[in-house]
């Protein structure tokens, strides 16, 4: 099957994602098999939640919102213009994916396939449903792809590379156990927010957005702040009061009161506005309904210590205080190209 071939398929993938939206589902009627997929895909969003507690179907919506803006042609044609895929051989590409939000393991799924391998997939129990929806959705599109795409509920067998996600302690496994295969492991990674006290109100919305899509859940949510020596905390309260509403939600609430409890037997100095707690704390990886926090007095040598700890953090976000740095509210939507872990994942299937 030529990669052109797939490229339209995934294309017509966008378009059908295109579809559904948290205020309104509008069916287009020039997109492919609608008949066959559109409501059934509007029951399986509500129904996530029943699968995964965490899957609501806001942040479901959301997910689904994003691979439709990435999955059209003109972003597919910018991503794939940097590599030449001539020279792929075809293999069978092992993916071990994570579940922590909504079709998180769709991109080492697409990259997979575009790049001409073949795809065996062992799915997390917390994120079974949608990618093998949105699977079945492109082989109806193209029947060939079936022979390009398995999904297996064992043992992760016959396979010439692969790429497996997960905490620190299943990377150490994988690591071992995928030692004599090519491979790209990713590990526990956060995403910190570097503040000046010059964002505006609504730079603070926006890293709100930063702290609480997904519940906080993402490598890509903002676990950290890094804040000045006398930094004012007031306008960044006032900005997400916007999110207040995130408390209602039982679970995040449940994880709210317990994650305080514990923080205050322990005698932790907090700042709390009874739906967020920040915490003084040199650490990355922050409690959900928590975020720490920890002072700078230079902005230089915060450069330089970022630098230095570099794997441990997924992406930072700033108005321009660092280089390279993300725009506020802009990290669960990244780019085809702004590949996790800062691996290039086509560029290692290519070489495979």
């Amino acid at each position: 099957m030529l990669q052109i071939d797939k490229k339209k398929c995934f294309v017509e993938l966008g378009r059908f994602l295109s579809q559904f939206a948290l205020d309104n589902n509008v069916k287009n009627e020039t997109v492919l098999l609608n008949d066959l997929y559109f409501d059934d895909f509007v029951d399986l969003i509500h129904l996530s939640q029943s699968h995964n507690g965490w899957f609501t179907p806001e942040q479901v919506y959301f997910a689904v919102q994003s691979w439709a803006e990435a999955l059209q042609e003109d972003n597919l044609n910018q991503w794939l213009s940097q590599y030449d895929l001539s020279t792929v051989k075809p293999k069978t590409v092992g993916l071990i994916l994570a579940g922590n939000i909504p079709l998180v393991g769709f991109h080492d799924f697409l990259s997979v396939l575009i790049t001409g391998h073949k795809v065996v997939v062992k799915t997390s129990s917390n994120d079974q449903h949608l990618i093998k929806f949105l699977a079945n959705y492109l082989i109806s599109v193209n029947p060939e792809l079936k022979k390009s795409i398995t999904f297996t509920e064992g043992k992760l067998e016959n396979f010439d590379a692969v790429i497996a996600t997960g905490s620190n302690n299943t990377a150490r496994y994988f690591e071992f156990y995928f030692k004599d295969k090519p491979s790209i492991i990713r590990k526990n990674r956060n995403s910190v927010a570097v503040l000046t006290g010059d964002e505006t109100h609504d730079d603070l919305v926006n890293l709100g957005e930063d702290i609480f899509r997904y519940f906080g859940l993402g490598c890509r949510n903002v676990s950290k702040l890094f804040v000045p020596k006398g930094y004012d905390f007031q306008p960044f309260f006032q900005a997400i009061y916007a999110y207040k509403d995130v408390i209602f939600y039982e679970k995040y609430s449940n994880n709210y009161d317990y994650n305080k409890a514990v923080f205050l037997m322990s005698n932790f100095k907090l700042l709390d506005n009874e739906f967020l707690t920040l915490k003084e704390d040199s650490s990355y990886a922050s409690p959900i309904s928590s975020v720490f926090y920890e002072y700078y007095d230079n902005i230089d040598e915060l450069k330089k210590q970022l630098e230095n700890e570099a794997d441990q953090i997924q992406c930072i976000v700033s108005k321009g205080a660092v280089a390279n740095s993300i725009p506020f509210g802009q990290t669960q939507k990244p780019q085809l190209w702004d590949y996790a872990d800062n691996v290039d994942t086509l560029q290692f299937l290519i070489q495979i």
